[in-house]
């Protein structure tokens, strides 16, 4: 149990070892990942909001883990709501994080990520399309920002507009916000739209989803869509620094690196004010049909990798062994 004098009581919320290291590896104290929630609760709360919240989390002499069923001793005060998991045929019940007394709650339980899906509880349709962008392996952050300005090259060219964001670990997200669309629909203009993206330069960027095919380019990912989470705006990230996924003006992307937006340093800016995430995206579009029609023609990659897949190994136990 903790002692006295390492409990600190924020929004009747007790708050324990904060100035121990949040991860056995050391870096960071607890305080830091805390006090950046309480800092950024204003900007994290709106993103997170209305959607079953998934949190990754440190323990002490453990691996971190991706938490989606609320543990037993969460407190009553903590909102949920029960989702239907077909691969495990049961309900999960996830935290609805809504105000700062539950996300301090969830951040004294080391939750340091914050993940959500795109469509808010109680809808059947995503409130966005979201564009990944991984770079290769040893790639800078340059090469991100040459493939974002082409998926806002095909963004326009469809008439349409995005606000990004830092995914917090190497990458960025570009964010479409969508009138009501089928999840369907905004899945097949999520594929259409990477699609066009990779055709203005395929030099640079790919949208093949395995990894081996990828020729060291930039990676178009198309995948967040339907049941996909993807990380919260200001949510930080469970990297070195703590690193923070942050809002930027299409402007700004030649300026910065996403290691300037830790915890740490965002926290230090945050006050009252307005929400950058909230006034750099456009508002809700519909999708023009012919994206549309496109993205209903492109198969989805994560069942073409899976018969790709099946078909290797085929191929491998029909091969005759070699010396």
């Amino acid at each position: 149990m903790a002692s006295k004098k390492s409990v600190e009581i924020r929004d009747d919320v007790e708050l324990t070892n904060l100035d121990e290291p949040l991860a056995d590896r050391g870096g960071p104290s607890k305080r830091v990942l805390v006090d950046y929630l309480d800092a950024a609760s204003d900007r994290l709360i709106p993103a997170l909001a209305e959607r079953p919240v998934s949190v990754i989390r440190v323990r002490p002499g453990q691996p971190s883990f991706m938490q989606k069923n609320l543990p037993t001793y969460t407190p009553a005060w903590v909102r949920s709501t029960t989702v239907w998991a077909e691969a495990s045929k049961r309900e999960i019940r996830y935290a609805l994080c809504e105000d700062r007394r539950t996300l301090l709650w969830l951040g004294n339980q080391r939750a340091v990520e914050f993940h959500v899906p795109l469509v808010r509880v109680g809808e059947q349709h995503q409130t966005h399309l979201v564009l990944d962008l991984d770079p290769p392996e040893g790639a800078g952050f340059d090469a991100v920002v040459a493939v974002a300005k082409l998926v806002r090259q095909a963004l326009a060219d469809a008439g349409l507009d995005g606000a990004v964001k830092t995914s917090g670990a190497k990458g960025l997200h570009i964010f479409v916000p969508l009138q009501p669309l089928p999840i369907e629909d905004a899945a097949a203009a999520t594929r259409a739209l990477a699609a066009r993206t990779a055709a203005l330069d395929p030099s640079i960027a790919t949208t093949a989803y395995l990894l081996e095919e990828r020729e060291g380019k930039v990676f178009v990912d198309a995948t967040r869509a339907g049941g996909a989470t993807v990380v919260a705006a200001w949510s930080p990230r469970l990297r070195p620094g703590l690193p923070v996924s942050y809002p930027l003006s299409w402007d700004e992307l030649d300026g910065v690196h996403p290691s300037d937006f830790t915890c740490t340093t965002v926290a230090s800016s945050a006050g009252p004010g307005g929400d950058p995430w909230v006034d750099l995206m456009p508002e809700p579009q519909r999708i023009p049909d012919d994206v549309l029609e496109q993205g209903r023609q492109i198969p989805i990659a994560r069942v073409v990798a899976m018969h790709e897949g099946k078909r290797r190994k085929r191929a491998r136990e029909a091969a005759p062994d070699t010396p």
